[in-house]
């Protein structure tokens, strides 16, 4: 094996353990650290359109920014993209906890858009400054970073599929309330 092909396998490896580390941290509500995050989102695939269709549950890396205790106080469950124009960006929890979209804030649409050097869709905003970007960690999981016009540093959070026959969503991990 020459010394580039022992390279790549190594960056390989690396990165599995990044991704698997990440996957944890989901599984257990955990934090991880937005540097760590960055690196990895950079070097993620992006991710088309027909991935992101239908319902995803999320939670965010950490709970102490504006925009964490915000969702928290939402009790933000996640998103739901029914198309290229029509995407309900804030599915949150009522007191009962039943999932409804969440649309004071307005909807989104979804575009092709480069960000940090790779074009991905990204979800935009009808009505605030804010786009959400996307990299896939698995079929199912994807790495999500929100850009927010005027912030002083992005937000990170995962989405996980659910599946078409989940009926009860479960309450997401990590997402604070």
């Amino acid at each position: 094996m020459s010394t580039e092909q022992e390279a790549h396998a190594l960056q390989g490896t690396r990165e599995a353990q990044e991704i698997r580390e990440i996957l944890d941290t989901i599984a257990s509500g955990g934090e991880y650290a937005n540097a760590k995050l960055a690196e990895l989102f950079d070097r993620l695939e992006p991710v088309d359109l027909g991935v992101l269709t239908g319902t995803w549950q999320g939670g965010g890396f950490e709970r102490t920014s504006e925009n964490a205790v915000l969702l928290a106080k939402m009790r933000w469950y996640g998103k739901r993209f029914i198309d290229a124009d029509h995407v309900e960006p804030l599915l949150c929890r009522d007191e009962s906890g039943a999932v409804y979209s969440y649309e004071e804030m307005g909807l989104a649409t979804l575009h092709e858009v480069v960000y940090r050097g790779k074009q991905s869709t990204a979800m935009v905003y009808d009505q605030l400054p804010v786009i959400d970007h996307f990299r896939r960690l698995t079929d199912d999981v994807l790495l999500g970073v929100m850009a927010k016009k005027g912030a002083p540093a992005d937000f990170y959070f995962h989405l996980t599929r659910v599946s078409a026959a989940s009926t009860t969503p479960s309450r997401p991990a990590g997402d604070g309330g």
